[in-house]
């Protein structure tokens, strides 16, 4: 036997590990990954809903520099030095305006008018509280801040009513309140409306001849007649509407006497922006085409006919 043969066998045996846990990193990493996409598609969300005057403003935002912003300074698009990633052409710095953004207007005629509002209804509530005429009519006064502005409701009472019955004559009391409001809503540069309410009780012909649309609309401007003659300026009523029963304070009782009322609206900026806009489309769409001739559109007038048999309120 060799010396070759002799030598020991050496055999190495490994131990087999399984492999370790890798932990949860990836599920961060795509946690971010989601919590992104989250991001984007609210961004883009807020985007498709946002208006065109808040889209320029967030567009005005992102085109000037941090230092800049802080410093109440223009966009980038006013720098006279080409900025890469932002604005328009650069201009002269003579020519600089420094843009005011039209969503802050919006918001701070918004924010005055909230707190002019406001500041009213605290008036009035003080007034009628100190007028001793005032203050005896204090449940038939309803004053309270709505989404178009302030309202200022005079309603009627079974004891005390505002109108001779059926009619649009105002009594005397009504008058005294029309006349007292009228300086303090006069102060306002805020513009009004006014608007007539009745019951639901009809004339015995309905609506076929005189009725409570006519007897709203007729109360309503015997009410302006009356603010008029306390002061209020003529320029500063937009809208003399009769509404009829069509709105009922007491909805569960329609013959109620507080649904007879007549309600007047210092409006807010956007319910007057809104409402004078509406009035030019309307102005200019009854203006006649040319080569029309407009002859035979006279007006009809709604008179009341004498000895209604029916009496509503």
């Amino acid at each position: 036997m060799s010396a070759a043969d002799k030598r020991p066998i050496i055999i190495v045996k490994k131990k087999v590990v399984a492999a370790g846990h890798h932990g949860g990193a990836w599920k961060i990493a795509f946690a971010d990954f989601m919590t992104a996409m989250f991001a984007f598609f609210l961004v883009m969300w807020l985007l498709s809903s946002s208006s065109p005057k808040q889209l320029r403003g967030i567009a005005e935002h992102f085109q000037m520099p941090l230092s800049e912003a802080l410093k109440g300074g223009p966009a980038i698009n006013n720098s006279p030095n080409v900025i890469p990633g932002g604005g328009d052409p650069p201009i002269l710095k003579q020519e600089v305006q420094i843009p005011t953004s039209e969503v802050d207007k919006d918001f701070q005629a918004e924010a005055d008018d909230i707190n002019r509002l406001d500041e009213m209804k605290r008036q009035l509530d003080s007034m009628i509280e100190s007028s001793p005429l005032l203050k005896q009519f204090r449940p038939q006064l309803l004053v309270d801040i709505t989404p178009e502005g302030l309202r200022i409701q005079i309603v009627d009472s079974s004891k005390r009513p505002m109108f001779d019955r059926s009619s649009a004559v105002v009594v005397p009391s009504m008058q005294a309140i029309l006349r007292e409001l009228s300086p303090v809503i006069n102060a306002q540069p805020n513009k009004i409306t006014l608007s007539g309410h009745t019951d639901a009780t009809q004339y015995a012909q309905g609506d076929k001849s005189y009725s409570n649309w006519e007897l709203s609309a007729d109360r309503a401007n015997a009410s302006r007649r009356e603010l008029v003659v306390g002061g209020l300026q003529e320029t500063k009523i937009l809208r003399v509407m009769g509404v009829a029963s069509s709105m009922n304070l007491n909805q569960e009782d329609p013959y109620a006497p507080v649904n007879r009322r007549i309600s007047i609206v210092v409006l807010n900026h956007r319910a007057q922006t809104a409402i004078e806009i509406a009035n030019a489309a309307d102005a200019s769409a009854a203006l006649p085409k040319p080569g029309v001739s407009s002859r035979g559109a006279s007006p009809q007038a709604v008179a009341r006919p004498p000895g209604n048999p029916g009496q509503p309120g």
